[in-house]
C-alpha cells in the first residue's frame, strides 16, 4: 500500500474530530491529560492481494502480539490463552465454538497478586501459559511462569480465577496433563544437571496431586534430554504438552528457539512418564528450511498445542511471525492455526513444512463471522474508541500496572494521572496501550492537555522496550508549549524534532502512521482539517524484535509522565 492510499484512509477516519466535545462542554485542559476519539486502521497488502472466498478465513487467527498459544476444550467449547509478559491484565483468554470465530472473554490474570512485574522488562513477566480442563472435577487450570511457576483455577474460564498456587519447581513452560485414569502430571522445560552445549535443555515430568494442588515429592525425572537427534546437539527443547490417543502418550515440544530455527517435534510412549521415542518424521512443523526471500513470508513457526476440532479433525495452534518489507518483525509473534493429519501413528501438520499461506479452508459447516458480533477481526480493519465507557475494551492494557491505577474514566475520555516514571524505565507507566496489528497502519487520538513545565509530557508512544521506543507529545519549556519527537535506541534517547506551538489552547490531535516500515508523526491544531508532520520519517527498526530483541510486538500507547526527558531543542 502506498502512502497516498493510507492518507486517503486517514482522511476518511478524521471526519469527526472532537465529536464528543461538540456535544458536551469539555473541561478546561490541565496537567492531567484526557484522551478521546482514538482511531486505528490497518491496511496490509497481503490482505488486499488475497481476498477471501466464501469458504475461507485468514491465518493468523489472532493478529498482532498474541504468542505462545495454548488450547483446551470442554464439550463443544474451545478456550485459548496467550502470553502477555508485563501487560496488565495478563493472559488474554478467548472462546470459540468452531476454532475459526474467536471472542475474547477476559484475562486470566486480572489483579496485581497474579502479576508481580513492577520492575520487569517488557519481554519478561508472564509467558508460555498452558490451559487444561479436568472433567473429573469440572475445573479449568492455567499454569505459567511469573517469578516462578504457579497454577490458577476456575470453574468458569471467563473468571474469576483463583489466587496463584505456587508449585516450587524450576524451569519454564509448564503444562498440565490429566490422564483418563485420574492421575495428573506436569511437564516443563528445565536445565540439565550439566549442560553439554549451548542450548542444552531437558523436559522434566512430575506427578501432580489434584486434591491438594501440589507436586508429589520425588516424583520428577527427565523424559527428554536435549531434544531430537541428541548427537547433533539440539537447541532449546521447550513448551511441552502431553496428549493421549489410541492408548499411546504423545509429547509435543518446540525446539530450535523462538526464532528462525524454530520447529515443533513429537515423541511417543506407552506410559505418561516415559520412556519416549522420537518421531522419525521430526520436525512436524517448521519454516526454517525455506527460501528466506520468499514472498508473503511466514517464519519462526513452532510452540504448538493441538486439539480435536468440532468435525473430529485435529488442529494445531502455534506462533509464527510475518516480517514487513524490510524483513523486520514489528507486529510480534502471532497465533496461527493449521489442520493436523493424525490418521496414522504420528501427527503431522498439514502444509506445515511448505510456505504457510495467508488463507485456510473453513472446517465443514463453519461460517466465517470474524469481525462481527464481538468476534476478533481478521484481515484489514480498524476501530474507533472515544474512551468514555466505564470499562475499557479488552484491547487496552497497562504496562506493569493496571490502567485504572493510573487513570480515571470521565464523560469526555480517559484521563491519565501522570506519575514520575517515564518510558525509559522498567517501571509502571501512566499509559494505556494497544497492539500494533498491521505493518501499514494509522493510530490517532484527540488530546486535551496543558503541561506545566518541561517535566510534563503527554501524547502518543510506540514501545518495544524501555531501551527502544518513540515518544511524540506536548511538553513545555519556559513559557512556550512544544511538540516534541524523541527516539530511544539502545537506551540512548535523542530529541530528533521539536517545534513551538504558539497560542496553544490545550486541544490537539496526534497521529502516528507507518507504510513500508517508515513511521511518520503528525499533529493537527484545527480539529483534523490539516496535519503537519514533525521531523523526517523514522525507521521502524527499533520497534522490531530483530533490533530490539525480546518477544513482544510494538505497542501503541496513550502516554503521560511527570518525569519527562524529551526536552525541546
Amino acid at each position: 500500500m502506498t502512502r497516498k492510499q493510507l492518507s486517503v484512509i486517514i482522511s476518511l477516519m478524521t471526519v469527526m474530530p472532537f465529536a464528543l466535545s461538540a456535544k458536551k462542554k469539555a473541561p478546561k485542559p490541565d496537567a492531567n491529560p484526557i484522551f478521546t476519539n482514538v482511531e486505528y486502521y490497518g491496511q496490509d497488502s497481503i490482505y488486499i492481494n488475497n481476498p477471501l472466498g466464501e469458504d475461507e478465513f485468514y491465518n493468523p487467527i489472532l493478529q498482532g502480539c498474541y504468542p505462545d498459544p495454548a488450547i483446551c476444550k470442554k464439550g463443544d467449547d474451545y478456550y485459548l490463552v496467550c502470553s502477555s509478559f508485563v501487560m496488565m491484565p495478563g493472559c488474554p483468554i478467548f472462546h470459540s465454538k468452531d476454532m475459526v470465530n474467536w471472542r475474547q472473554i477476559g484475562h486470566v490474570l486480572d489483579r496485581p497478586s497474579h502479576l508481580p512485574v513492577t520492575n520487569s522488562g517488557t519481554s519478561q513477566g508472564m509467558m508460555a501459559p498452558g490451559i487444561t480442563y479436568n472433567p473429573r472435577n469440572d475445573t479449568f487450570y492455567m499454569i505459567t511462569t511469573v517469578g516462578g511457576n504457579f497454577v490458577v483455577k476456575a470453574k468458569d474460564p471467563a473468571g474469576p480465577w483463583s489466587d496463584p498456587i505456587r508449585l516450587g519447581f524450576g524451569g519454564i513452560d509448564p503444562s498440565l496433563f490429566f490422564d483418563d485414569n485420574g492421575k495428573a502430571y506436569i511437564v516443563h522445560n528445565d536445565a540439565p544437571k550439566q549442560a553439554l552445549w549451548d542450548g542444552h535443555r531437558t523436559i522434566r515430568i512430575w506427578e501432580y496431586d489434584v486434591e491438594n494442588d501440589r507436586l508429589i515429592p520425588d516424583s520428577d525425572h527427565v523424559i527428554v534430554n536435549g531434544g531430537t537427534k541428541f548427537h547433533k546437539k539440539p537447541f532449546w527443547i521447550e513448551a511441552p504438552h502431553i496428549y493421549k490417543k489410541d492408548g499411546k502418550y504423545y509429547l509435543m515440544c518446540a525446539e530450535g528457539g523462538t526464532g528462525d530455527t524454530h520447529s515443533e517435534v513429537v515423541f511417543m510412549s506407552d506410559n505418561a512418564t516415559g520412556p519416549y521415542i522420537e518421531a522419525p518424521s521430526n520436525p512436524v512443523l517448521t519454516q526454517r528450511h525455506l527460501d528466506p526471500q520468499r514472498k508473503e513470508k511466514v517464519d519462526w513457526a513452532g510452540h504448538s498445542d493441538v486439539i480435536k476440532g468440532p468435525d473430529g479433525k485435529w488442529f494445531g495452534v502455534f506462533l509464527a511471525i510475518r516480517p514487513n518489507v524490510n524483513d523486520r518483525t514489528v507486529t510480534g509473534r502471532e497465533t496461527f492455526m493449521l489442520p493436523v493429519d493424525w490418521s496414522g501413528k504420528w501427527p503431522m501438520f498439514e502444509n506445515g513444512l511448505i510456505p504457510i499461506e495467508p488463507k485456510l479452508k473453513l472446517p465443514r459447516g463453519v461460517k466465517n463471522m470474524t469481525g462481527t458480533n464481538g468476534f476478533m477481526p481478521q484481515g484489514n480493519f480498524g476501530f474507533r474508541d472515544d474512551l468514555t465507557a466505564d470499562t475499557l475494551d479488552y484491547r487496552w492494557v497497562g504496562l506493569r500496572t493496571m490502567i485504572d491505577s493510573v487513570a480515571r474514566h470521565t464523560p469526555f475520555g480517559l484521563q491519565l494521572l501522570p506519575n514520575n516514571h517515564n518510558i525509559t524505565e522498567n517501571r509502571p507507566l501512566s499509559a494505556a496501550w494497544t497492539r500494533q496489528i498491521h505493518n501499514d497502519f494509522s493510530f490517532s487520538t484527540d488530546l486535551l492537555y496543558r503541561p506545566r513545565n518541561e517535566k510534563d509530557l503527554a501524547g502518543i508512544a510506540c514501545i518495544q522496550s524501555n531501551k527502544f521506543n518513540y515518544v511524540f507529545g506536548i511538553t513545555r519549556k519556559g513559557k512556550t508549549d512544544y511538540i516534541v519527537l524523541q527516539r530511544t535506541a539502545k537506551g540512548e534517547s535523542t530529541v530528533i524534532a521539536s517545534t513551538p506551538v504558539e497560542n496553544f489552547k490545550g486541544k490537539i490531535e496526534l497521529r502516528v502512521s507507518a507504510v513500508n516500515d517508515e513511521y511518520r508523526f503528525a499533529y493537527s491544531l484545527d480539529c483534523g482539517n490539516t496535519y503537519t508532520e514533525l521531523g523526517d520519517p523514522q525507521s521502524g527498526d527499533i520497534l522490531s524484535t530483530d533490533i530490539a530483541g525480546g518477544f513482544v510486538g510494538n505497542l501503541l500507547g496513550l502516554y503521560s509522565t511527570s518525569d519527562n526527558t524529551a526536552i525541546p531543542q
